[in-house]
């Protein structure tokens, strides 16, 4: 297995060659458990490791840390010793969602994806409006977007179609295809992605056939799935950790647990970008200031009332909108109370400084 198979490229080359000449290695993040991880090797050796010091104190949030995916440089030290990492590289491309909660925090889901895969079904998982955030999520992180409506031996053709088609109204670029995990129908499809270097992830709730699906990838029994839920239609299974996997027939995939939110961690840009025909509509408004709340002139309160805007699709938009602007707010006084600690610190280092001096003074009797 070489380094290429694990996803190496000119890119992290290039990161990596101001460590060189310090005996150190690259390796790839399979595995974050609470008190190490786990990495693989060029020739495919899997190794344990724990985070640095400097490398913990130079990541100024969490999602600086090192995960699952992300390329870090490792040192292995004498026979015996335990594999410290001593730094990360940089990302191409991470997918991430803000933590869930009250936090103004980044959660990075996976790093360095080329595809990211979003699993749902026609059925009771099916919402337009989730999938309309990963699409964004996805747009933010710049990997390729392919949806799989799973499940599809358990409804009519015709449903699938309808909804297949409603996705396909979301986005131009991302790949919509109808698969059933479970007769192995369309895993083909998700096959014809994958080639050795390439790395997907697997995003969605919790029992829509994730588990069946990385099982039949990987020709065995890599994960337990349970019967599904004769009233929800679910499987019972979850997955518990995030995990990067080698395929054996070439390719990469991180297996993610089920996701129960998705909550928004991405800019006014890519909103715009995401709801293009609503923000065109914005600007032929009557008032620059419209707030599109029954204002006079609305252009786009007219184009739902002529059916030309999905209502609900507006209503998701003004809802991201308004999330996105709390999401800033919080940024802005994390940020704040960041700055004053660290003044506050400055401040305590100055005057203990100053004591010491002080003090040292005194004992050799200059005061």
């Amino acid at each position: 297995m070489t380094l290429e198979d694990l996803g190496w490229n000119k890119f992290f080359a290039g990161e990596f060659a101001s460590w060189t000449g310090q005996g150190f290695v690259p390796g790839r993040l399979i595995r974050e458990t609470k008190i190490n991880f786990s990495a693989l090797l060029e020739g495919g050796e899997e190794i344990d490791c724990v985070l640095g010091g400097k490398a913990w104190h130079e990541a100024e949030t969490d999602a600086d840390l090192p995960a699952v995916g992300d390329w870090v440089v490792l040192d292995r030290g004498e026979e015996g010793d335990e594999v410290v990492i001593r730094g990360r590289l940089s990302r191409f491309s991470r997918f991430s969602r803000k933590m869930p909660g009250k936090s103004a925090q980044e959660q990075v889901m996976a790093a360095n994806v080329d595809i990211v895969v979003v699993v749902t079904d026609p059925g009771p998982d099916y919402s337009l409006r989730r999938i309309e955030r990963y699409l964004m999520l996805i747009e933010r992180c710049g990997a390729r977007p392919v949806i799989l409506l799973n499940k599809a031996d358990l409804f009519s053709e015709g449903h699938c179609a309808a909804a297949a088609g409603e996705v396909r109204e979301l986005s131009e670029v991302a790949g919509i295809h109808v698969t059933s995990a479970l007769e192995s129908q369309g895993l083909e499809v998700l096959q014809s992605y994958l080639r050795p270097g390439v790395t997907i992830t697997l995003m969605g709730s919790s029992g829509v056939g994730k588990s069946t699906l990385v099982n039949q990838l990987l020709g065995g029994e890599w994960q337990d799935t349970s019967e599904v839920n004769e009233v929800t239609g679910r499987g019972r299974h979850t997955t518990t950790h995030r995990e990067l996997i080698v395929l054996p027939e070439g390719g990469l995939l991180i297996d993610n647990p089920g996701v129960r939110e998705i909550q928004m961690w991405t800019d006014e840009a890519t909103l715009r970008e995401s709801f293009a025909d609503v923000e065109e509509l914005a600007t032929q408004c009557r008032f620059a200031d419209c707030k599109h709340q029954k204002d006079a002139g609305c252009a786009i309160e007219t184009a739902v009332e002529g059916g030309r805007i999905d209502p609900e699709r507006y209503q998701s938009y003004l809802r991201l909108e308004e999330e996105i602007e709390e999401l800033n707010r919080r940024r802005r006084k994390r940020r704040m109370t960041t700055e004053r600690w660290a003044k506050r610190n400055r401040r305590v280092k100055a005057r203990n400084l100053a004591d010491r001096i002080e003090l040292e003074k005194e004992e050799r009797g200059e005061t």
